[in-house]
């Protein structure tokens, strides 16, 4: 798949409002890419990471990995090992409905990473979860194949690619 270009979302949304969603501004960065995009790919699971990792084990190509949380703030669900292996199986990012950890970590990670918060505790392993459905949060509805693009100004999601 070929890169995503790295158009400002301001500019997105500019020529493409009618097709947008924007998720609420409640998402921070913690990669070390802070504009990421590609096609959307969900895990959803509560304070349970383990369907998380058998994704990211899984050839990316160029997508990124929407894990609904719950919005949960007690454990993280995405941490420095997590970033390394999504970068190393060529994922464009992770957001994360939920915390991460390892926040040095993530920085040096070349992958977008974007969440609620940090948490030092790491998730439970029962082995819960699901992937490759439907998930809303943050005012929008987020369904695999859809797009989403993230930068300094937010996160936007779209039902296909987007150009400038």
């Amino acid at each position: 798949m070929p890169p995503v270009p790295t158009v400002p979302t301001a500019d997105l949304s500019d020529a493409h409002a009618d097709v947008i969603g924007y998720l609420e501004p409640l998402f921070r960065h913690y990669g070390g890419a802070r504009c990421f995009g590609g096609p959307i790919r969900t895990v959803k699971c509560f304070e349970d990471n383990t369907v998380v990792r058998e994704a990211l084990e899984q050839p990316g190509d160029g997508s990124v990995l929407v894990v609904d949380g719950g919005g949960s703030l007690r454990c993280a669900l995405v941490g420095g090992n997590l970033a390394t292996l999504a970068h190393r199986n060529g994922w464009a990012g992770i957001l994360v409905f939920g915390c991460v950890r390892d926040a040095v970590e993530l920085i040096e990670a070349p992958v977008g990473v974007m969440a609620l918060g940090t948490h030092p505790r790491k998730s439970w392993k029962r082995g819960e979860g699901e992937v490759d459905l439907e998930v809303g949060f943050a005012g929008v509805t987020l369904e695999p194949g859809a797009w989403l693009y993230a930068d300094d100004d937010g996160v936007i999601v779209a039902p296909h690619r987007l150009d400038a």
